[in-house]
């Protein structure tokens, strides 16, 4: 064994001697910036991911004027932006890549395709320059250190998006170098294509080749015909909304008494808001354009127009529906009507909040994504979303809290659409169950505003809660002389004759108190709801206080004065001698004389 180790180790360092040399002449034969998988050397990679090789760039426009800065985003941007502010056009087109045209249609066309393209930029979506990187290699800066790609190099940034005819156009600023020249930043060859079509979209109206040049200077944000032009637009789409708000109203009043006519005398303002949001729409599509910055804050304002002007008709029509449902189905809102029909107003008020709910989160849902809020303050939403939960969580607890006991209260159905509740001591019926409150109707009509989290977290007497049924007393303070058995007799007989007195057998009447003057008598009925039972005992009163003071008028309660010491009971008399006390200075003379 000893032997058969001692030449082993000699062959093992022999094959890997061998495996070295043959290796080594293998990767000497690789050719020059090629590594051993074949693929570029890493250093080429990194570079050729910072920006696009390019064999010339604008050949046909020369050599670029001093006053073109191209080294940065920030700053070709802003170099392209002054140019064509100045009317520069040509030296604007050194800031487009134009290798798709030949060296003679570049300086043709460059300074038009320049000119076209502010237009479009002026007018199609508004964007601030300053957002732009300022550093060369466009690397993302997050100081917080939790963006994915950041200190990660661009070499193409997206501008703006526009939509024309239900495509996506981008315009793009990308970086390119030709050879060992220093890299620029270009509006990319892509974007050149396409400015001669979105110059069609977001070019000039019509009205513009009538507007002298003077008012056509800048004048802070927009051009000074603009800040005429936008107070007189605005007029205009008042006016239209003003003549359609009338037109509603008229209709109102044509149409007969009913659904119809209370349906269009709901829907006038939102009707008359999204007819002007239609008016000017069209007007900003054939007839004017402004600048980004108007159109588009007057385009999102009309986006929130239309979506609130269509959910608010929904909401009108579906009210509309629910008082005809309720009219028919249910009638008066009262604890009158079936715990059956009760319930169900109840459910059809729960159904309208949730299709407030659903409509607010549709309309909520369209409005952000047309305006694109999310694309541009998605990260700084989910950045701050902690912040604005708590926020929103203080200063809206109590109307987060009524919205979540509505919801609670149209579940568990602690009170109803027609409910009769004692509230304050006042009586009330539940005339309808909102969001965040419930409106009470007092017996006098007059209209209580009561937040929802009152009937959940307080304790509250409802009346109709299994039946409208009531049992009411009414108490008779007599003379001890009067006859229990005649009054109970006339009791029995007034209640019998009540339309709204039912289950007779419980009728009952007994003495439950007494003085050395006077007794209580006390007389039970049972209503058929609590406000006829109010009635009856009202009735029967008068009727039985009308019946004492015919027949018998003695059975009032009075004071007795003893003017003598006959007694009644015993029909004794009993003759005193008077004694009256002397005055002062009287002598016993005068008094015997007397």
């Amino acid at each position: 064994m000893k032997g058969i180790d001692a030449w082993r180790l000699p062959a093992l360092l022999a094959l890997l001697m061998a495996a070295l040399f043959v290796a080594v002449p293998s990767a000497a034969q690789l050719p020059e910036g090629v590594g051993e998988n074949g693929n570029e050397s890493e250093d080429d990679e990194s570079e050729e991911r910072e920006w696009f090789p390019l064999d010339s760039l604008n050949a046909g426009l020369g050599e670029p004027p001093d006053e073109v800065e191209r080294l940065t985003p920030q700053g070709a941007l802003r170099s392209f932006v002054e140019l064509t502010e100045n009317d520069e056009y040509a030296a604007a087109a050194h800031l487009l890549n134009l290798s798709e045209l030949d060296e003679a249609e570049q300086q043709q066309q460059g300074p038009e395709l320049a000119r076209q393209l502010a237009s479009v930029l002026r007018r199609g979506e508004w964007f601030n320059v300053s957002n732009l990187p300022s550093r060369q290699d466009a690397a993302i800066e997050d100081p917080s250190g939790q963006h994915p790609l950041v200190g990660e190099p661009r070499r193409s940034l997206e501008l703006a998006t526009m939509t024309v005819d239900g495509e996506d156009y981008e315009v793009r600023l990308e970086r390119y170098r030709v050879d060992d020249e220093q890299p620029v930043w270009l509006i990319s060859a892509e974007s050149v294509s396409v400015i001669p079509r979105l110059y069609e979209e977001f070019g000039p109206s019509l009205i513009e080749a009538y507007i002298p040049e003077r008012f056509k200077t800048s004048f802070g944000m927009l051009q000074v015909w603009e800040w005429i032009a936008i107070p007189l637009f605005l007029l205009l789409t008042g006016l239209v909304g003003w003549g359609v708000y009338a037109l509603v109203g008229l209709l109102a009043h044509w149409f007969p008494h009913g659904v119809p006519s209370i349906f269009a005398g709901r829907i006038g303002v939102p009707m008359a808001l999204l007819v002007m949001a239609f008016v000017a729409q069209m007007l900003l599509d054939y007839v004017v354009s402004f600048t980004a910055v108007a159109t588009t804050f007057i385009r999102t304002l009309l986006i929130i127009l239309i979506a609130w002007g269509v959910g608010t008709i929904a909401l009108r029509l579906v009210d509309t529906v629910l008082l005809k449902v309720t009219r028919r189905f249910v009638g008066e809102i009262d604890d009158t009507k079936p715990k059956d029909e009760r319930q169900l107003l109840t459910t059809l008020y729960a159904l309208r909040r949730v299709i407030i709910l659903v409509a607010v989160i549709a309309v909520s849902v369209y409005v952000l994504s047309q305006i694109e809020l999310f694309e541009t303050l998605g990260l700084s939403l989910l950045a701050s979303a902690s912040v604005l939960a708590v926020l929103v969580g203080i200063a809206g607890q109590a109307v987060l809290g009524n919205i979540l006991s509505s919801f609670q209260v149209s579940l568990a159905k602690p009170i109803r659409i027609g409910d009769l509740v004692m509230f304050e001591g006042q009586w009330c019926y539940v005339e309808g169950i909102f969001y965040t409150f419930i409106r009470l109707r007092v017996w006098d009509e007059r209209r209580l505003i009561v937040p929802v989290t009152y009937f959940v977290s307080q304790p509250f007497e409802n009346l109709s809660i299994k039946n409208a049924k009531m049992y009411r007393k009414l108490e008779l303070i007599l003379h001890l002389s009067a006859d229990v058995e005649l009054i109970r007799h006339k009791f029995f007989e007034f209640a019998e004759e009540e339309e709204n007195v039912v289950e007779h057998h419980k009728l009952c009447c007994y003495v439950t108190g007494q003085t050395e003057k006077s007794q209580t008598i006390t007389c039970y009925l049972m209503a058929t709801d609590p406000f006829a039972g109010w009635v009856a005992e009202m009735q029967i009163r008068e009727r039985l206080m009308n019946f004492i003071r015919t027949y018998h008028p003695e059975w009032w309660p009075r004071d007795i004065v003893v003017l003598s010491q006959h007694d009644i009971a015993t029909e004794e008399k009993h003759e005193k001698p008077r004694v009256r006390v002397p005055a002062e200075g009287e002598s016993d003379g005068e008094r015997t004389a007397e």
